[in-house]
């Protein structure tokens, strides 16, 4: 995440068990439903690329593990910055982005920021596969986030003023990991920021809303063209002693707290999927 100031956040609270159990009565009604688990989560955590000139690749082979057919993998390049970018077609040209950036700051092994992005677009993959969509999916890693939003400034400056109405949503993942998921105010838009909250309620999944005043993220520049976005991250009031320093280190992670941000990003996902396009404007 880039630039991160105070934030308040709820505790992290021990849902394990209730949200397994609803994945597993889930996953009995439909068959072809595979929902990871928080143990697949701790298993990508044993190990964390820490240099930057490692992830991209490190990101395509998380994809790769998922399933994604590395023919399906395209490496987007612009003058300053790469995307990975991975295309599931639905039965239209309507588009659900979802987004995490791979890159990290100089200290630290990024791990929380933003590892738990790239770990959460594989298994949301890996759940999706097999499954019909009506919008098409287009999973994004980022690059150079923290560098100023490089990768998603790149992206969006090629969707043209027609284009984006093909946009139905943004779901940007960005520093899981620590507690609850939670939704930043200030990067994500009204309609989504609701959306979130309700799905939330629904699960019985704990759920937090603020501000972070001095931050930025992947879902900012996709609200300036008129996109619907949001940005869901998973941080707790530690966060300082983390984020952007030597600490944020594959410890650090709670693989519940990613866990939940996922299962959050696939309702999210799969509500707009069966929504108008133009339902969360």
């Amino acid at each position: 995440m880039n630039r991160l100031s105070r934030l308040r956040t709820a505790p992290l609270m021990a849902l394990a068990s209730l949200l397994l159990l609803t994945a597993s009565a889930r996953a009995q009604q439909r068959p072809a439903v595979r929902l990871s688990t928080p143990e697949q989560f701790k298993e990508d955590f044993a190990a964390v690329p820490c240099k930057n000139e490692e992830r991209l690749g490190a990101a395509r082979a998380l994809l790769e593990a998922a399933g994604v057919p590395p023919s399906d993998i395209s490496t987007d390049k612009y003058k300053d910055v790469e995307n990975l970018v991975v295309i599931k077609k639905g039965e239209s040209e309507e588009r659900i982005v979802v987004g995490a950036h791979y890159d990290k700051v100089a200290d630290g092994c990024g791990a929380i920021d933003n590892w738990t992005g790239v770990v959460t677009l594989s298994h949301l993959y890996m759940t999706l596969k097999g499954l019909p969509l009506k919008k098409t999916l287009v999973l994004v890693a980022f690059g150079k986030e923290e560098k100023g939003l490089m990768g998603s400034r790149a992206m969006t400056k090629d969707i043209g003023k027609e284009q984006a109405a093909l946009y139905c949503a943004m779901i940007n993942v960005d520093s899981l990991g620590m507690g609850p998921p939670q939704v930043a105010e200030n990067m994500s838009s009204g309609k989504m920021r609701e959306l979130a909250a309700g799905l939330a309620r629904e699960m019985k999944m704990p759920f937090g809303s603020a501000g972070i005043g001095g931050a930025d993220s992947d879902s900012s520049p996709f609200m300036a063209k008129h996109i619907p976005a949001v940005t869901i991250h998973g941080m707790n009031n530690d966060w300082a002693s983390v984020l952007h320093s030597r600490n944020d280190q594959a410890a650090k992670v709670n693989p519940l707290s990613v866990y939940m941000g996922y299962r959050l990003a696939l309702a999210m996902i799969a509500r707009v999927d069966a929504s108008p396009c133009a339902a969360y404007r």
